[in-house]
């Protein structure tokens, strides 16, 4: 977008935060950078050009707005529409997976050289893996000074970072501001020790009742739980453990992170994010589901619903499987025993978790006549987690959404429902579609749409791409637990 001129210009004068992540704003007198929706008065239009990211605007020589804080804007909506190698990147670089392998090991995941990744990143963001890498250490550094009292050296290398000379040098050329004057200008609110507070952004609107509602009434006990007024949940993460307590508010999601070590700080704020589908464009979604006169009554009912998603793919794989065929309570309790048995035990002072849900090395090893299920389901388990486990079956953000579609459908016992549920809130395709669901065939039956799942289907490709939205609609229909925030 950032190519249509005219286009920006409108948005900046207009202040439309539907644009904020999209592009930025970069002002060339002032050599400052802002987000579309930036409260002070627009420049020039001779004055402004546009860049595709944060990262771009950093490597133009421009230092971040300290009024509209361009780096906290949400998410570009590009990354979770897309299944191409450039999102691909972006939601792995998202996870730290730069700061953890280096370019070299980005491009090893997605199948590439680091020179073609570069050339392509390069080509489309105005960065490359590097800078866009650097974009998020130095977003993730301000977090840390304005919400935690460490120590700067801590929060240099918590943050990524290899030297605290580099963190230095990166705040003031991304700030205009040192560390410590970061540090002074931030709100003094009460700050609980080991505990990071912050605030989610998103594009409004956001509907929380199917999205909190779904992930309370799904919670597997001692791995999820509501607890007032907040959904909260243990995280496994590259370098330890964490618990985050996500709370809907009218214009924010509220996070508290607790976390063993806080170099896991990058990834667990993007696994949250993803959960809830925050970098989704409701505007959008909504404007191409309203061109169906039948679907069109429940978006206006209730616009900006999202798609629950989850933090970890290999965990909800699971999940799906115990839940073909039964209900949500019954699934929830073969979860529970699953990760009474087999998950690792955690602290939890603040609530009622217990573990952490275990991972496929760990599940490979069980004995199937353990699990109580039948026998035709145990088999479906233990061969997804060996395959998960061997790394035969990669699910992930980096996932390429039709062959990992391939690659379940080879297994036994998988069919299209659990292959679509799982490319929807696990890979986070916003295109999959369940048409042989219970719940959805109900949903079209009463509003009139065809019932069998080829014309069903058919008729649903004017929603394209985003059926996986169209779904939560017509879920929503149904008087359910997953459609209602938790009293």
């Amino acid at each position: 977008m950032h190519t249509d001129t005219e286009r920006c210009v409108r948005a900046v004068r207009s202040k439309d935060s539907r644009f904020d992540g999209w592009f930025f704003t970069a002002v060339l007198t002032t050599r400052i950078y802002c987000r579309p929706s930036c409260p002070v008065v627009p420049p020039k239009v001779e004055n402004m050009t546009f860049y595709p990211s944060a990262a771009a605007c950093q490597q133009a020589g421009f230092r971040a707005c300290k009024r509209c804080r361009p780096d906290t804007s949400p998410g570009s909506p590009q990354w979770n529409a897309r299944a191409d190698v450039v999102a691909r990147a972006m939601r792995l670089i998202s996870d730290g997976v730069v700061d953890r392998e280096g370019v070299p090991g980005l491009a090893a995941r997605l199948g590439y050289s680091t020179r073609q990744i570069e050339r392509q990143l390069l080509a489309e963001l105005g960065a490359g893996p590097l800078a866009l890498a650097r974009a998020q250490r130095a977003q993730t550094a301000r977090l840390l000074i304005e919400t935690t009292p460490l120590a700067m050296a801590d929060v240099a290398f918590a943050a990524g970072f290899s030297s605290v000379r580099t963190f230095n040098d990166t705040v003031r050329e991304v700030f205009a501001l040192s560390p410590s004057e970061l540090r002074s200008r931030g709100k003094k609110a009460p700050r609980t020790p080991g505990v990071i507070s912050l605030r989610l952004p998103f594009r409004a609107p956001l509907n929380p009742t199917n999205l909190f509602g779904h992930l309370a009434a799904t919670a597997v006990p001692g791995v999820e739980e509501w607890r007032d007024g907040a959904y909260r949940r243990t995280l496994t993460l590259p370098y330890g453990h964490g618990i985050a307590t996500l709370t809907p508010q009218p214009d924010h999601v509220g996070c508290l992170l607790s976390l063993t070590d806080l170099r896991d700080l990058t990834i667990a704020i993007s696994r949250c994010r993803r959960l809830l589908d925050l970098d989704a464009d409701p505007v959008a979604i909504d404007d191409q589901l309203r061109t169906d006169p039948l679907l069109a009554p429940l978006v206006d009912k209730a616009p900006g619903r999202r798609v629950p998603r989850t933090t970890d793919t290999a965990e909800f794989a699971v999940r799906a499987v115990l839940g073909q065929q039964v209900s949500t309570a019954a699934a929830r309790i073969h979860a529970a025993r699953l990760v009474t048995a087999h998950g690792t035990p955690v602290d939890d002072p603040a609530g009622g978790l217990t573990h952490l849900f275990p991972d496929p090395a760990g599940l490979a090893a069980l004995d199937p006549e353990s699990l109580a299920l039948p026998r035709s389901r145990r088999t479906t388990l233990t061969t997804l987690v060996a395959s998960l486990a061997d790394g035969s079956l990669k699910l992930g953000v980096d996932s390429d959404w039709e062959r990992a579609r391939a690659q379940l459908m080879a297994l036994p016992g998988f069919g299209p429902w659990t292959v679509e549920v799982i490319a929807m809130r696990a890979l986070g395709d916003p295109d999959a579609f369940l048409p042989t669901d219970l719940g959805i065939r109900r949903a079209a039956q009463e509003l009139g749409l065809p019932s069998t799942p080829a014309a069903f289907t058919a008729r649903a490709a004017a929603w394209r791409p985003w059926r996986a939205y169209a779904v939560q609609y017509l879920w929503a229909t149904d008087d359910h637990p997953i459609n209602n925030l938790p009293v």
